[in-house]
């Protein structure tokens, strides 16, 4: 697959260059020469504000879609895509001497700028942007019917960011937000992972200019011994795989560091720092056929001791915008990496996504069905964690290390040196930041050796590390590291209650503050988190209020009620009216992370509790509301099904599944095996109380044997 090379793209400003920068990756038919002859014509006389031509940027964005799909109507479409805005030009000219296909892809892209200007707020406004960029992608998604333009937009995005150092900072900044909110989000789930990871790390550059430095300064500071730990790890699973039957060219190894922007919303989300962020380093295992994909994790997992919570098969059942790939997530040595294992052709799907459909296809682009782009709500993403794999290993050895003094420590085989830090003392194990092992500087999740000597390095405060609860063997520190991450949440719970009360009351926190130290200390961490008791904290506060003035305790009963709002999978009370939810991108939680919302010009802006910026908020005592995520009722089936023996049959009815948003927890597969069918019993989760509809619908793609409710006693 070509890659493109930034550098290369921000070094290009005179037209020559850029127009071989876009032959080197199509040829030069006669169409589009007359489509570059003509966007050179149309754009004369037109300079960008770093003063080059402007049709230097249609160019390379030609070049950039090009690079993606050889469709030569989306290179055209990419030359001509500023024509009809930005000249005397027309639509119609432009189907008479292009054709209706380009002329089509271009109206698309124009209509893009249209949604634009009716849906974003302007640059003089003091709103925030999120909220109306969040407008301006849906009425993107809902008006743009051909994928292609967006891929195509998508490209003109890229080069836009490439380019913004000649603007103004506070252009720089709008344009980056609403990269980040609308056009990473789409290229997500249209599945161009790379284009995603460009747009969202340069927009992250413009935006957090402090956190990405120091993110910069550790990843060039530990250059070094990241080569080094991702090399030997390289080889490791190279020899591993070679020794157990594979070939040289069936396999291809890659190594990266997870991107700038991925790593910076796991520390928001985790409220850790970056040393703390488990899968910082990863391996990309290619391989040309998918049974060879199990072999291979088959190995890997018999070879290092896997992460069991961390593993994904979107290879059973892939992601609704076609994503295959294992991942799985093992220790080795000093490091935690992430694996992933799939073919060459899945890593073409999961580097272009949509365009990989078309890339190496003639004739393609007319009968691209894509049934679940009218869905692509960017907040309700669904993950199908369908296996649960091995526990830790049931014959583990016990080894022995030693304190600076000679103490003997006993731990389990795979501990890691903060399983030795708690072994020694609790106060050790929460307040430990560095450990020297063997006189060695160490990770304090390097995994420790019979023999070994540590000493703890200790800081004055506690130190949270909520995103290392998988990495410690021992159920003592598993325990502490748990207490800590709820004693830190449930601070964070009541210092948010009372900005939650004194939003509901409309009253001063600091007055707030005071009544909830006389009244309510023990229990206020629970009126973030606890409704019932929410809404009696408000009771009791408007009768005391009711008793000192009448008047001022009457308005309050009838003015302040507390309403129930449900937006976007959250339930919401407030005594105010929200009319909308908006999940901020300086955190993105997901469903069913503990979160917290701010008031703002009637809309919650939902933030992970850990969040930085969430947390500057709560200092400065802004509005809140009660938020929690919405409960659904979950049912239990247990199935067994007529399967019809050949390959794949069994991963395309998970996909089915995977289509009814049914949560598989266990498959049994073989009973009563023939020739050509075999029976597979299947125990799953669904949010579909009606047996008889859920049975008929499964019943659609497969003969269903045996199905009852396993969660209702009388059946």
């Amino acid at each position: 697959m070509n890659q493109v090379d930034i550098k290369q793209i921000k070094e290009i400003n005179s037209i020559t260059s850029a127009t071989e920068y876009l032959y080197s990756f199509i040829a030069p038919s006669p169409m589009l020469q007359k489509a570059l002859d003509y966007s050179k014509s149309a754009h004369e006389n037109q300079f960008r504000k770093s003063g080059e031509p402007y049709v230097v940027h249609p160019i390379l964005v030609a070049g950039i879609v090009s690079s993606i799909t050889n469709d030569e109507s989306m290179a055209i479409a990419a030359l001509l895509h500023d024509v009809v805005e930005d000249t005397i030009i027309s639509i119609e000219e432009v189907k008479e001497l292009f054709g209706p296909d380009v002329a089509h892809l271009v109206e698309g892209l124009t209509k893009i700028d249209t949604i634009r200007d009716a849906e974003l707020i302007p640059s003089n406004s003091n709103e925030k942007l999120v909220v109306s960029a969040l407008s301006f992608r849906k009425m993107l998604l809902a008006s743009i019917k051909d994928v292609r333009v967006l891929v195509v937009k998508l490209c003109d995005r890229l080069h836009n960011m490439l380019t913004l150092d000649s603007l103004a900072p506070h252009k720089q900044e709008r344009i980056a937000e609403e990269t980040l909110v609308v056009y990473a989000p789409i290229a997500h789930r249209l599945g161009i992972s790379f284009l995603k990871n460009l747009l969202e790390d340069l927009s992250f550059s413009y935006l957090f200019k402090e956190e990405k430095a120091q993110i910069d300064t550790y990843l060039e500071n530990h250059y070094h011994a990241i080569e080094m730990r991702l090399n030997e790890f390289r080889e490791a699973i190279h020899k591993i795989l070679v020794q157990n039957g594979f070939c040289e060219d069936d396999i291809e190894i890659l190594s990266r560091v997870k991107h700038r922007y991925s790593i910076y919303l796991k520390m928001q989300r985790k409220g850790v720092g970056i040393e703390e962020v488990l899968d910082l380093l990863a391996l990309r295992v290619l391989t040309n056929d998918p049974v060879k994909c199990y072999n291979i994790l088959g190995l890997i997992h018999l070879h290092f001791q896997p992460l069991s919570s961390r593993f994904k098969d979107y290879i059973a059942v892939p992601k609704d915008n076609g994503y295959k790939t294992i991942h799985t997530t093992v220790f080795y040595k000093t490091a935690i990496f992430e694996v992933q294992i799939r073919t060459y052709d899945m890593h073409q799907t999961a580097e272009l996504g949509v365009a990989a459909h078309w890339k190496y296809k003639s004739g393609g682009n007319d009968n691209i069905k894509l049934d679940w782009l009218h869905n692509l709500g960017y907040q309700n993403e669904s993950v199908e964690d369908f296996y649960d794999l091995i526990k830790n290993d049931l014959y583990s050895e016990d080894i022995s290390v030693f304190s600076p003094k000679g103490e003997v420590f006993t731990l389990p085989r795979g501990a890691v040196v903060l399983d030795f830090a708690y072994a020694v003392h609790t106060h050790v194990g929460n307040h430990a930041k560095s450990a020297l092992v063997n006189k060695v500087k160490t990770s304090l999740i390097n995994e420790l050796h019979n023999g070994d000597i540590v000493k703890i390095e200790l800081d004055e405060n506690t130190i949270t590390r909520c995103s290392w609860l998988d990495a410690v063997k021992t159920s003592k520190a598993k325990t502490n590291i748990r207490y800590n991450c709820n004693a830190r949440v449930r601070e964070i719970d009541a210092r948010s209650s009372v900005n939650i009360v004194a939003t509901a009351m409309n009253e001063n926190p600091l007055k707030v503050e005071e009544w909830l130290d006389k009244n309510n200390c023990d229990k206020r961490a629970g009126v973030a988190t606890d409704i019932e008791h929410f809404k009696d904290v408000l009771h009791r506060y408007m009768s005391q209020i009711s008793e000192s003035n009448r008047l001022k305790g009457f308005f309050s009963r009838h003015m302040l009620k507390l309403k129930l709002y449900s937006l976007r999978g959250l339930e919401i009370f407030s005594t105010s009216s929200v009319n909308d939810v908006v999940f901020d991108y300086c955190c993105h939680p997901k469903n069913g992370d503990e979160v917290m919302a701010f008031l703002e010009k009637g809309k919650a802006h939902v933030h992970h509790k850990m969040c930085s910026s969430a947390a500057k908020k709560l200092d400065a005592k802004e509005p809140m509301i009660f938020v929690r995520w919405e409960k659904l009722k979950i049912y239990n089936y247990d199935m067994i099904v007529s399967l019809q023996s050949g390959v794949g049959t069994l991963a395309e009815f998970l996909n089915f599944l995977a289509k009814l948003k049914i949560d598989i927890n266990q498959i049994e597969l073989g009973k009563n095996k023939s020739e050509s069918t075999r029976y597979c019993e299947i125990g799953f989760e669904s949010k579909e109380a009606d047996i008889n509809a859920l049975r008929a619908k499964i019943e659609q793609k497969i003969k269903v044997i045996h199905f009852i409710r396993t969660d209702d006693a009388y059946r």
